[in-house]
């Protein structure tokens, strides 16, 4: 079942999944895009399949205008409408956790949400880290990484030109919470959703990183952990 909620500054699509919530994920998408993108409703079809509430949600941005990039001035609302977001839909997860993140620019504004304030949530999700504009290494976005203690899943595309392999595995050290990394064959920075198995390699990762007490206390803070898959 999906339902539309709108609150000040909060336009959200909210999949539930049958049965009782094992947590909330809330997700933004990338610049150029919305709450509907095959990205994010990929991802959200195989998390609420693991017991999870998915909130969709609109950035201020994209809640001002249909089309167009976001502007960086106006990323402080962006990331002022992730935590409206977060305050507005925890209650939904139940008793479990409350995860957010996002797709590229969407989980790159959560990051700085979360570096900023580490108990806004409980896990991080960044499909797509846009770790540097394409073909511009030097220009790093990682100076928030270190401040960053909340477990956090990276799902990166091996062929992103945004990071390559090693790029991700050396930002994911920097972190000062625990990281896993997976990485996806065949995939850029869309991620191919319908042509890789994405959505399940997310969920799987969610389920063993985000959402096990044990597997969280037993990884390494800043370790960079990467798995392979052959999607």
């Amino acid at each position: 079942m999906t339902e539309t909620v709108r609150a000040e500054g909060v336009v959200a699509d909210v999949d539930h999944p049958e049965g009782a919530a094992r947590g909330l994920v809330i997700l933004a998408h990338g610049a150029g895009s919305d709450r509907e993108s095959v990205l994010l409703t990929t991802l959200s079809a195989s998390l609420t399949g693991i017991g999870l509430v998915v909130a969709r949600i609109d950035l201020p941005y994209r809640q001002q205008r249909p089309k167009g990039p976001p502007s960086p001035s106006k990323a402080p609302a962006d990331r002022d409408g992730i935590r409206k977001a977060v305050a507005a839909l925890r209650h939904r997860a139940g008793s479990g956790p409350v995860i957010v993140g996002g797709q590229s620019y969407g989980g790159r504004q959560a990051s700085m949400v979360v570096a900023d304030d580490p108990g806004l949530a409980d896990g991080l999700l960044l499909t797509s880290y846009p770790l540097h504009p394409p073909g511009k290494p030097e220009k790093q976005r990682t100076e928030h990484l270190p401040d960053i203690t909340t477990p956090t899943v990276i799902i990166h595309g091996r062929s992103d030109a945004f990071a390559t392999s090693d790029e991700m595995a050396a930002a994911a050290r920097l972190f000062a919470g625990p990281v896993h990394v997976v990485e996806v064959d065949k995939a850029d920075h869309s991620l191919k959703p319908g042509k890789s198995d994405v959505g399940e390699l997310t969920a799987a990762a969610v389920e063993k990183y985000l959402l096990s007490t044990g597997s969280r206390s037993g990884s390494i803070p800043g370790s960079g952990m990467s798995s392979r898959s052959g999607a």
